[in-house]
């Protein structure tokens, strides 16, 4: 029945628009897109810039080619950027490694090493929280940063930065806009994404008002044999913002931006391929595995021309509440019931101020303040289930709650920042760059009861438990202060060729770990949990080439980079009871090249090669950091040796009105490590979560029709081939689900409407 529905109405769709478009009778424009803009804008070094000019490797999308493409989240992203890799093992976690700077996909306890910025706001998070999968629409642009951002974007970006900007009102014309989209997944699995955008002026040329809505309800295609239900991972998602912008004089400007987004999954993505038999996409689990979170944000900027400078400060309060419910049976093998329930409530301000010069000078700068606090509210609740305590005689609990705990961080980070570039001439021109931060983070434990649920249950004891009050506790303080830096020299040998050379350096906040110094009541002779992680060092050399020729027929962006990572955060876990812990261990190399290439070789057609070679391996490593670690000397980090991506399309007008086009995107990614190879406090036994994801190759196909400058309609297939690779696989026992898959093939339409 969804088979015949989607294929109905994309049938009905294209030909009410080819009949419409086809009545109009307006003049055909010329055929074929234009050649590729070497002046493509870009605020990476928090000025306008042109892409050509910006001395990093950047990865620039329009909404325009994000529609296109079907990018609506963080893996189109990944598919189209070189160089990144998207760690996804279901909705709501998405964790990017980039450059090879990746001991695991998961990162748990631990900053992420790419930082993803909504506007200003920092929304990315430690590796064990959820982050929502933003959806992209009505975006002015969205910009992939790789290597270090250290001075310009903080501790959360040592490997790189995702910057997602909305659309700003326009201050003199109404404009509306919608996109809907139909999939289809293993003929029985559909899905839903609507979005709708309305701008309207409230005071010609002073002050307007943009709202966004989207609305997505897309059925899964995993199958949960311990709950029962087909399709279970399907997530719903929603949400919307509104942005009001006043300009009172030519000068200056304020713009308010408020936003919500809910995601709610019904089951997780993780699969355990032994169990389906011929299909690999099924899990077990007593109930449903989710990770949802909703996010508010109230951001106010405002930009005044001081006419030597643009002042800009941008306040930001945000609250984002999540949830993390799992299975975790497999800890023990399925024994006994064992799973939590975790509650996560963040309450976060950042506030960053900045001057960026606007003289026409050789000299250029840019100078800033930077403020960010959050706070962190845990509730870890970990359950049995009601049927087993009351077959062993376990009474005594309240519920089928066995151990609750509250606990709270508080972290801060205040730095100042600057850079400046002198133009020598114009084809030769140095940036310096400097960020001095100071950071700090502690964590409490306000109360809680425990008990001795899991050693009677392991054991075979039966009887009532003993209920123990958790008393309140204040942990150590993790501090970290210093400066980071960056260095470049650009040159231009022609005006359509850029080469430059960079040095820079980038951080992360040091980790504390919430049960440090408490042994393992399985096993007391296991490992004892350490303080915590401080804050590991990068330092980044890179060449790079950015060109274009053949009056931009033909443009090329190509990086070279060798990266020393030191005092390197790794996350593991206490083999005995799956504690996560944070600790340091000693350093890493990565070398690569990454390259884009774009060719408009005749009119109508356009052609695109992207791709990175990449050879990391720990090169300094202790005994005991090996021991704590399961690291080994000389082995390979989380990250694939080669990936790279194809692109093709081809326009052309097929009637006065209507230009068709036809596209074909693919993308290869190889296999790599999912974790270090050794068992954490046994380091001569490999660790069985141990593994490797596939080698997978995917590639979407789509064929769309332009109907006047209003409508666009798409028919797609994404994943064409049907490949169920593993692309990703956990590091962690708990789960018996430890694996992922890329969606299966799925078909359907777009069509949006601009007015």
């Amino acid at each position: 029945m969804k088979n015949a529905l989607l294929a109905s109405a994309s049938a009905a769709a294209f030909f009410v628009l080819s009949a419409s478009a086809m009545a109009q009778g307006t003049d055909a424009a010329s055929s074929g897109d234009q050649a590729n803009d070497d002046r493509i804008v870009v605020t990476a070094t928090r000025r306008e810039e042109s892409l050509q000019d910006v001395p990093l490797s950047v990865t620039a999308f329009s909404q325009d080619e994000l529609t296109e493409k079907g990018i609506v989240g963080y893996e189109g992203l990944a598919f189209e950027t070189p160089g990144a890799v998207l760690n996804k093992p279901t909705a709501n976690f998405n964790t990017f490694s980039v450059r090879g700077i990746a001991t695991n996909g998961y990162q748990a306890n631990l900053q992420n090493s790419v930082a993803v910025y909504l506007d200003e706001l920092p929304i990315s998070a430690n590796g064990n929280s959820t982050q929502l999968d933003s959806t992209l629409f009505d975006v002015e642009r969205v910009e992939f940063l790789r290597g270090p951002q250290g001075t310009l974007f903080g501790s959360g970006s040592l490997a790189g930065a995702v910057r997602l900007l909305t659309k700003s009102p326009d201050l003199d014309e109404f404009d509306a806009a919608a996109l809907v989209d139909f999939g289809l997944t293993d003929d029985d699995s559909f899905r839903q994404r609507y979005n709708g955008m309305i701008n309207v002026p409230l005071v010609e040329d002073k002050l307007a008002v943009r709202a966004v809505g989207f609305y997505r309800n897309e059925e899964g295609w995993v199958t949960n044999i311990g709950t029962g239900v087909d399709n279970a991972n399907t997530l719903k998602n929603w949400g919307g913002r509104v942005v009001v912008l006043w300009e009172p004089t030519d000068g200056a400007s304020l713009r308010l931006m408020g936003l919500h987004e809910e995601s709610k999954p019904e089951d997780a993505q993780l699969i355990n391929p032994a169990l389906g038999g011929g299909d690999r996409e099924t899990r077990n689990s007593r109930r449903p595995d989710i990770y949802g979170g909703n996010l508010d944000s109230i951001n106010a900027t405002v930009d005044v021309d001081l006419g030597f400078a643009n002042f800009t400060s941008s306040s930001t309060y945000s609250s984002y509440n999540q949830s993390f419910i799992i299975d975790l049976d497999a800890t023990f093998g399925g024994a006994i019931p064992f799973a939590l329930d975790a509650f996560a409530f963040d309450k976060a301000f950042v506030e960053e101020a900045r001057l960026v010069s606007t003289m026409d000078s050789k000299l250029e700068w840019v100078a800033g303040l930077f403020y960010y606090y959050k706070r962190r509210d845990v509730d870890l609740f970990y359950r049995s289930d009601p049927a087993f305590l009351m077959a062993n005689g376990m009474t005594g609990l309240v519920d089928e709650y066995y151990q609750r705990t509250f606990n709270h961080a508080i972290s801060n980070e205040l730095a100042g920042f600057g850079e400046v570039t002198y133009r020598f001439s114009d084809r030769f021109w140095m940036t310096g760059g400097l960020r001095y931060g100071k950071l700090d983070v502690q964590g409490f434990t306000t109360g809680g009861y425990t008990s001795n649920y899991l050693v009677n249950s392991l054991f075979g004891i039966p009887g009532p438990l003993t209920v123990t009050g958790t008393a309140p506790a204040v942990g150590a303080v993790g501090e970290e202060s210093g400066p980071s830096y960056k260095f470049s020299a650009s040159f231009k040998p022609v005006d359509s060729v850029t080469t430059y050379a960079t040095y820079s350096t980038g951080f992360r906040t040091p980790a504390v770990n919430a049960r440090a110094g408490l042994p393992s009541v399985v096993d007391p002779t296991d490992l004892i949990i350490p303080d915590g992680a401080s804050s590991d060092k990068l330092k980044n050399y890179e060449i790079g080439l950015k060109g274009v020729w053949f009056d931009g027929k033909l443009s090329a962006n190509l990086a070279a980079y060798l990266i020393d990572w030191s005092n390197i955060q790794v996350q593991a876990n206490r083999v005995s009871d799956s504690v996560q812990f944070a600790t340091n261990i000693g350093k890493a190399r990565s070398k690569g090249i990454e390259f884009e290439v774009a060719a408009f070789p005749t009119e109508g057609l356009s052609i695109g090669l992207n791709g990175s070679l990449n050879d990391t391996e720990i090169t300094e490593l202790t005994p005991e950091e090996a021991a704590i670690s399961g690291a080994v000397l000389g082995g390979e980090l989380a990250f694939p040796a080669f990936q790279g991506g194809a692109y093709i399309k081809y326009t052309t007008y097929i009637s006065p009105n209507v230009r068709g086009s036809f596209a074909v995107n693919a993308r290869h990614v190889g296999d790599f490590p999912n974790q270090f190879p050794n068992v954490p406090g046994d380091p001569t036994t490999v660790t069985p979560t141990y593994g490797f994801t596939e080698s997978y190759q995917t590639v979407n196909m789509s064929l769309g029709a332009e109907f006047g400058e209003q409508v666009k309609a798409t028919l797609y297939v994404e994943n064409l081939f049907d490949d169920h690779s593993i692309v990703y696989r956990h590091p962690e026992a708990f789960a018996d689900a430890r694996a992922s898959t890329l969606r299966p093939r799925t078909i359907g339409i777009r069509i949006g409407y601009d007015y």
